[in-house]
């Protein structure tokens, strides 16, 4: 006995279709996470760094000179330079601001997984799982949003695409 299936024909998805809205917001939702810390870490508002960069803490230290795990001399050594500290909070800052907006996605996406790679090596092991934790979901997130083009809904994607520099350097997408 055989199953027959026939084919259905799908509906192209356009801007009517939710799936790019979805995209948008959870977009939106993560520049906020990275915005947030950012502004956190630069000023210091207690939610939770209790001091900012600006007042004269390493936002890098505290959090790298206890880290446990494979990593820990590596992160160690790495705690309060002024390099990690301002790679860090200018990451933090410009993910922010390219999810905020919608444009330059695929730097972000690059980026972004670059820094949640190091936050979450240095947060080996993860308490509730072998190895999975929120680090990869965002990851997953930024790397989805940058090739469905999420910036192109609720963000500036759309123009930002059409410039000439953008349409030279089509990485800067």
């Amino acid at each position: 006995m055989s199953v027959r299936t026939h084919p259905t024909s799908h509906a192209p998805r356009t801007a009517s279709h939710p799936a790019p809205y979805v995209l948008a917001v959870g977009r939106l939702f993560l520049a906020w996470i990275f915005l947030w810390a950012f502004l956190d870490k630069l000023f210091g508002f207690g939610k939770p760094t209790k001091s900012g960069w600006l007042d004269g803490t390493s936002p890098s230290k505290g959090f790298l000179s206890h880290t446990e795990g494979p990593f820990k001399g590596m992160f160690h050594a790495m705690a309060g330079q002024t390099w990690v500290d301002a790679a860090f909070v200018f990451g933090l800052g410009g993910l922010g601001i390219a999810l905020t907006l919608g444009i330059g996605l695929r730097i972000a996406a690059a980026g972004g997984t670059l820094l949640l790679l190091n936050l979450w090596a240095a947060s080996l092991w993860p308490e509730a799982n072998p190895f999975m934790d929120e680090h990869w979901i965002y990851a997953a997130l930024l790397v989805a949003a940058a090739y469905a083009n999420a910036g192109d809904v609720l963000g500036l994607g759309g123009p930002w695409s059409r410039t000439a520099l953008v349409r030279r350097y089509p990485f800067l997408r």
